[in-house]
C-alpha cells in the first residue's frame, strides 16, 4: 500500500480539546499530514499558541473557542470550520477527563452528571452536528478518544468508565448508521499517556511507578504515540475501518 494513503492532504479537521495534551498533538499530527485544522477548546491563548505552530507547518488553522457542554458552541464551531475551512472531513472528539475520584458510596450525583456531561453527552452532540455536516458533503471520518478505563472498570472512576465505556459502544451503532453516507466512526482507547491531566500521577514518583507495574511496556505513553492511530483512522489507509476501537495502552489491557 502506498504511504499515500496516510495522507491528510487536502482534508479539514476539527479536533476538540486541543489546547493540551493528546488533543494538541493530533491537531499538530493532522498538520504535519497535510490537513487544514480547526482548534477547539475553552483557552484561547493555548489555542492561539497550537494555531502558530499549525500555519509554521504549512497548513491553515482556525481558532474556534468552544465549551464543548454547550450544543450551541459545538453547532458554531462546526458551521465555522465548514464556512472559514471550506468543509469538514474529519471530526476528533477529545475533549474530556476527571478531576476527581469517588467511591460509589459517597459520589455527589452532581458529580456523576458532571463527568457524564463533559465525556458523553459532548460527543453525542458534536457527532450528530458533526454527522449532518458530513452528510451534506458527502462523508468523512469521526474519531473518538474513548479510554481504557472504558474497557475495563476504574475502581474510584465508576462515573468516568461508565460515560467512556458509552462512548465506544455509541459510536458502533453510529458507525452502522452511517456506514451508508459514507462516514466512518472509530475509537481510540487510551491507556496511561504522560499530559497535564494526569499530572497528579506522573508528578509523584511512587504513583508512577505503581502505575508502570500495570503496563507491560514498563511505562505510560506520550501524546504522539497516540498521533499514528489518529492519522490511520482519518486517513484512507482505514477506509474499509469503521466502528471499531483501536487501543494504545503499552498492553494494559492485554
Amino acid at each position: 500500500m502506498s504511504l499515500e494513503k496516510f495522507s491528510l492532504e487536502g482534508k479539514v479537521a476539527l479536533v476538540t480539546g486541543a489546547s493540551r495534551g493528546i488533543g494538541r498533538a493530533i491537531a499538530i499530527g493532522f498538520a504535519e499530514a497535510g490537513a487544514d485544522v480547526a482548534v477547539a477548546a475553552r483557552s484561547v491563548e493555548d489555542l492561539e499558541t497550537l494555531a502558530k505552530e499549525i500555519d509554521a507547518a504549512g497548513r491553515k488553522a482556525l481558532v474556534v473557542p468552544t465549551d464543548v457542554t454547550d450544543r450551541e458552541a459545538i453547532q458554531a464551531a462546526v458551521d465555522k470550520t465548514v464556512s472559514e475551512l471550506g468543509g469538514l472531513d474529519i471530526l476528533v472528539n477529545n475533549a474530556g477527563g476527571s478531576n476527581f475520584m469517588s467511591p460509589i458510596v459517597s459520589m455527589r450525583p452532581a458529580g456523576w452528571d458532571k463527568i457524564r456531561t463533559l465525556n458523553l453527552d459532548s460527543v453525542f452532540h458534536a457527532t450528530q452536528i458533526g454527522a449532518q455536516a458530513m452528510v451534506a458533503s458527502g462523508g468523512g471520518s469521526i474519531i473518538q478518544i474513548a479510554s481504557v478505563a472504558g474497557i475495563e472498570g476504574a475502581q474510584g472512576l465508576s462515573m468516568y468508565s461508565a460515560a467512556k465505556g458509552g462512548v465506544r459502544l455509541f459510536s458502533q451503532a453510529v458507525a452502522k448508521e452511517l456506514a451508508g453516507s459514507n462516514i466512518r466512526v472509530n475509537s481510540i482507547a487510551p491507556g496511561w499517556i504522560d499530559t497535564p491531566l494526569n499530572e497528579w500521577m506522573t508528578s509523584d514518583e511512587g504513583t508512577l511507578k505503581e502505575a508502570e507495574k500495570m503496563i507491560p511496556m514498563g511505562r505510560i505513553g506520550q501524546a504522539d504515540e497516540v498521533v499514528g492511530a489518529a492519522i490511520f483512522l482519518a486517513s484512507d489507509a482505514s477506509s474499509f475501518v469503521t466502528g471499531t476501537t483501536l487501543v494504545v495502552d503499552g498492553g494494559q489491557t492485554a
